[in-house]
């Protein structure tokens, strides 16, 4: 068991279901043990591997105190709970969900309050009048301290929130808040503003690696296995394939594939076809392209996986743990 390669996922909601589909995708299907009520799960076809449901903070946790080797749970969690953070954990990418964006949020009211500036002349002046210090309604203490300074804010005062951060102003708990929103239409709702400047963070879950973790080899290789599926599914989901029967395709003409669309070659056939990988957005310009070079036809493929003999995320994370 103390070999085993533990990777935390959340334990239930939204989460959880995006997190079980990334995995799934990469075709690592997550098995919860015994029903919803076991925090003990495994991946399919690796029999090394423990998945351990936990809550998106425990998740954070587990992984700064390397008792967890991977796990997924959102940037603002990482960034307001480990202040040491590029030595513990690394991120090795984002997952596409869990969108929210960490932002300084002021009343409506507040008509000539646009940015972090305009916040620091009010906040003094709100000091000089009152004697008092502006409240700040936040649960992200230590992204509001390091924001705040590096615009120059310092006189205000953070009033931590275990509720509703967003009612607080109404409340007349703090005339301000610093919390995470995805549309924005509760902090509307409150009567309240992001200011042109105040997005402290655009926050995604993200997969996450243990610095601090007690790596085995086998853990290694378990971790390199999951990392090369990883990669191998996103560098299908992203791209597309095109193939084309073009006698004239030449270095030039790969070079301005190349410029114009992000293609690449991928291999040469019979009667003159080639085959190129390209970028999904760009796959259709590309092949429009291919036609007017002479191609009769050019056809665009999706695929399941492209495995790659270099694994980006797996010599991302081994040369950070030596």
């Amino acid at each position: 068991m103390n070999d085993k390669l533990i990777v935390a996922i959340p334990s239930k909601g939204r989460l959880q279901e995006n997190a079980n589909a990334f995995f799934a995708r990469a075709g690592l299907g997550v098995q919860r043990g015994r029903g919803l009520r076991d925090y003990r799960g495994t991946l399919n076809g690796l029999d090394n591997v423990e998945i351990a449901f936990l809550s998106a903070s425990d998740i954070t946790a587990q992984l700064a105190s390397g008792q967890a080797h991977m796990g997924v749970t959102g940037e603002d969690l990482v960034r307001e709970s480990v202040p040491d953070v590029a030595t513990r954990l690394e991120l090795l990418t984002p997952l596409g969900f869990g969108a929210a964006n960490v932002v300084v949020a002021v009343p409506q009211a507040w008509i000539d309050v646009r940015t972090m500036s305009d916040l620091a002349d009010v906040a003094a002046a709100f000091r000089a009048k009152r004697g008092q210090r502006m409240r700040v309604a936040t649960k992200y203490v230590n992204l509001t301290r390091r924001f705040f300074a590096e615009h120059g804010v310092g006189d205000y005062r953070i009033v931590e929130s275990l509720g509703a951060t967003e009612g607080a102003p109404a409340a007349g708990q703090a005339e301000l808040i610093v919390d995470i929103t995805t549309t924005g239409a509760t902090l509307e709702a409150n009567a309240l503003k992001v200011l042109d400047d105040g997005v402290m963070l655009r926050s995604e879950a993200n997969l996450v690696a243990s610095l601090v973790a007690a790596w085995t080899p086998a853990q290694r290789e378990s971790a390199r296995i999951i990392l090369s599926r990883i990669a191998a599914e996103e560098e299908a989901r992203t791209t597309r394939e095109l193939r084309a029967h073009l006698p004239d395709f030449d270095d030039k003409a790969l070079r301005a594939a190349s410029e114009k669309f992000g293609a690449q070659l991928r291999g040469r056939g019979k009667n003159d076809l080639i085959m190129l990988a390209c970028p999904k957005k760009t796959a259709p310009a590309l092949a429009e392209w291919l036609i007017a070079q002479g191609a009769q036809t050019a056809t665009v493929g999706a695929l399941d996986y492209v495995f790659s003999a270099h694994n980006a995320l797996w010599e991302k994370l081994s040369a950070r743990l030596g």
